[in-house]
């Protein structure tokens, strides 16, 4: 076998962009500077292909018909052989759905890899999946010491829990105030204007985009502007919602853009209103860009947001204290924003992606050894 590389299979299932894409991304790419790693992914996925072809080998086994495509046995079938062929130590599972997928095929395999599953949230998933699903998994990866201890506290496999946070790059997301201008010309934004900004898919039942558009039309700013950024940001649904409201005239829908970091320089605060989270990966990327933030503490958040010293904090749903909190934002001296964003830079520089990969390098190398001659 000689002086091989560990080989490993990143997982990832669906189209389209969001935290768990952009962690699967940077995963792989990371990773590939120690193993031999490959991603296995839906056909004609653009983001993931622009970002990782020539750079990583990727092999497609998933046809994405939304719903219907858990039912297509072919997408099973074409990820049996890739896995199958490939002769992987480690397979990770990037999503649940990427896990369903695995765990339907394993029985078969005649080699087993590692199985390593992601859990982003400490939901505690079915009997069943508990069971017959994650059974399989050699080691558990969870966002956040919180879903740890909410899972740990179901009992739910902790022996197998490995928090490793997601990681942001520093590199992409920093201080600059370079594109400001720009930005806010671009998007009709004026100089006097106060904007606030939200980097969320639109998915009210979980990111709370309802909770923070009531906060926003309970601020009563006439001089301020609210951003949303995210996958049907710009959809019919979020329209109609923002019209009802009365906020058309406020409120800039960007649906999915690649240049968050050059937008977060034309905001002035960043906001995130969500019902449920893992670690919050935008919000980590605003803090490193310098933007004085304001967060629901949901899921991990509470680990490194703390109210008044690197930003502000309210409850989960809690609209009318998150539009108190806003306006505490909007009076802030230079001196008290300038702390307050330099605050959050240095939380951020905890979370960075080089600190997160050096854990999943140990991680990988615990389960399969450190030199190939230990790989069975």
């Amino acid at each position: 076998m000689g002086n091989r590389k560990i080989k490993v299979l990143e997982v990832i299932d669906s189209l389209g962009w969001c935290g768990t894409k952009e962690q699967t991304y940077l995963i792989t790419s990371a990773l590939s500077e120690y193993f031999d790693v490959e991603l296995a992914l839906a056909f004609d996925h653009t983001e993931m292909i622009q970002r990782l072809d020539g750079k990583v080998p990727l092999r497609f086994y998933e046809v994405d018909t939304e719903s219907k495509r858990r039912f297509d046995i072919k997408n099973y079938l074409r990820l049996y052989r890739i896995i199958k062929e490939g002769n992987y130590d480690v397979v990770v599972a990037n999503s649940s759905w990427a896990f369903n997928y695995v765990r339907a095929i394993y029985p078969f395999l005649r080699k087993k890899p590692k199985i390593i599953a992601m859990r982003r949230s400490g939901y505690i998933p079915s009997f069943f999946s508990r069971y017959f699903k994650y059974s399989i998994a050699d080691k558990i990866v969870v966002v956040s010491k919180d879903v740890a201890r909410q899972l740990a506290e179901k009992n739910f496999f902790p022996d197998r829990l490995v928090v490793i946070e997601s990681g942001i790059d520093l590199s992409r997301f920093k201080p600059s105030t370079e594109y400001r201008q720009s930005v806010r010309k671009q998007l009709g934004i004026k100089e006097n204007e106060k904007v606030f900004i939200n980097v969320a898919n639109w998915q009210p039942w979980r990111k709370g985009q309802d909770i923070l558009l009531k906060a926003f039309r309970e601020l009563g700013c006439e001089n301020c502007r609210l951003i949303l950024v995210g996958n049907d940001t710009d959809g019919s649904e979020a329209r109609e919602f923002i019209k009802n409201l009365g906020l058309e005239n406020r409120v800039i829908t960007l649906g999915f853009r690649p240049d968050v970091e050059r937008l977060l320089q034309g905001a002035d605060f960043f906001v995130l209103a969500s019902n449920s989270e893992g670690i919050a990966g935008a919000l980590l990327q605003a803090m490193a860009s310098g933007k004085v933030v304001l967060s629901t503490l949901a899921g991990g958040i509470g680990e490194y947001l703390k109210d008044g010293v690197n930003g502000f904090a309210v409850p989960v749903g809690d609209w009318k204290e998150m539009a108190e909190k806003m306006k505490q934002m909007l009076n802030l001296t230079e001196d008290e924003y300038r702390k307050l964003a330099s605050n959050a830079v240095e939380t951020a520089k905890e979370y960075s992606f080089e600190k997160t990969t050096e854990k999943w390098v140990n991680l990988i190398e615990s389960l399969v050894g450190k030199n190939s001659d230990k790989i069975k």
